[in-house]
């Protein structure tokens, strides 16, 4: 981005006192009453680039909140920074883990605009952010005045790796978080990141004490040995996994960490959970634990079994408590065949079916559709298979 442009003069306008009293008057802030205020705004005599500087941040606090809650009316932010922003109870754990490791200064290395660098710092580490977008750079700095922890941290304008030699020698630790989007969308292949995941293996090589923040989908065979590769799922949602080199690992090799309980459980993904056949209950094991390979491990302490060897769910005779798992009774099991689960479903007088879907290529919004349901009641499906068979369960959620 060009240090001059009309997007950063906008952001340095926003923080002015001028710039500050245009975004509290935003607060409630209406995507469909977004041009009105714009024109408001500009007929009170408020420049363009403030005005679009404004709406901007006002929409993207918006969109902030149901991640962010309060915390989304106090930072500053971009929509590539929102895309990429730690959720700050993800971001806290990472800290932790810094301050119980590391003794001296950490790089917080595509940065953004400083979701782990405000953690970090708030866990009472001397931290310094690097970034090569000055908009990031300028909104990290904000976001940290805004914190007040202004005066533990700082963040610079810089490549990654290309300016930071003398960084890297004197950093006690490093947390980097490569861009793993680009104008295409999502970038799945972990060579196309920025930096890419071998820039991200040699900076582990020069500092032992190394984090990356990578997505939950990263191959297992792409972790490196001797490490910890920690996936995180909060309330459900799988966010992330990171990975931990040196001092900053526990000494297992994958974890799957569920916040904001912060239940884990580990191993090393090698064990395989025993097949069985359809019980009472079904249980559906939370996607940090799928994706790290430990269904075994959650599923042993419970007596559970898979329906099938390659489909992770689990049933049990009778219910077993678990924070790991979602559960639910099941009430009928039958083969899968439309005008049978279309009988079934019709007797019952479902008209609301929610479909869950493992193992099939039956696609829920067509399954709904060719039904035709138009009862009063509602009901959840499990499409997957058993033994090899495509089957239906008909369940029932067991409420928490």
């Amino acid at each position: 981005m060009d240090p001059d442009s009309a997007e950063l003069r906008g952001f340095r306008a926003l923080l002015t006192d001028d710039g500050q009293a245009v975004l509290r008057s935003l607060a409630a802030y209406d995507p469909a009453t977004a041009l009105t205020e714009g024109a408001r705004l500009r007929r009170a005599g408020h420049p363009d680039h403030l005005v679009a500087a404004a709406l901007t941040q006002a929409r993207l606090r918006t969109r902030a909140r149901p991640r962010l809650g309060d915390l989304a009316d106090r930072l500053y932010l971009t929509q590539d920074g929102l895309e990429q922003l730690t959720r700050p109870e993800v971001a806290a754990r990472h800290a932790a883990r810094f301050a119980a490791a590391v003794d001296g200064p950490v790089l917080d290395l595509c940065c953004g605009v400083g979701g782990d660098l405000t953690a970090l710092a708030a866990a009472g580490l001397a931290v310094t952010g690097v970034d090569r977008d000055p908009l990031a750079v300028a909104v990290a700095r904000a976001n940290l005045a805004a914190l007040g922890l202004g005066a533990r941290a700082e963040v610079r304008l810089g490549d990654v790796p290309g300016d930071l030699d003398p960084d890297l020698a004197d950093a006690a630790g490093v947390f980097v978080d490569p861009a793993r989007r680009s104008g295409r969308g999502r970038a799945l292949d972990p060579r196309t990141w920025s930096p890419p995941w071998e820039t991200v293996l040699d900076l582990a090589g020069r500092v032992p004490a190394t984090g990356a923040k990578t997505a939950p989908g990263l191959a297992h065979a792409l972790l490196p040995a001797g490490t910890e590769a920690e996936w995180v799922s909060v309330r459900g949602d799988v966010v992330e996994c990171a990975v931990w080199w040196g001092p900053l690992g526990s000494g297992v090799s994958r974890r799957a960490t569920l916040l904001p309980a912060g239940a884990s459980v580990t191993g090393d993904g090698a064990t395989r959970a025993p097949v069985g056949p359809v019980g009472r209950w079904l249980h559906e094991p939370d996607g940090a634990v799928i994706r790290a390979g430990l269904v075994a491990e959650v599923a042993g302490p419970v007596g559970a079994t898979l329906l099938d060897p390659t489909i992770a769910y689990l049933s049990t005779p009778g219910p077993v408590g678990s924070p790991f798992l979602t559960s639910y009774e099941v009430v009928e099991v039958l083969p899968f065949h439309l005008k049978r689960l279309r009988a079934l479903l019709r007797d019952r007088g479902v008209g609301r079916l929610t479909v869950k879907k493992r193992g099939t290529a039956v696609a829920p919004d067509e399954l709904r559709a060719r039904l035709r349901l138009s009862g009063d009641e509602e009901a959840t499906v499990v499409l997957t298979r058993v033994a090899g068979a495509q089957t239906v369960l008909l369940v029932e959620p067991v409420r928490r």
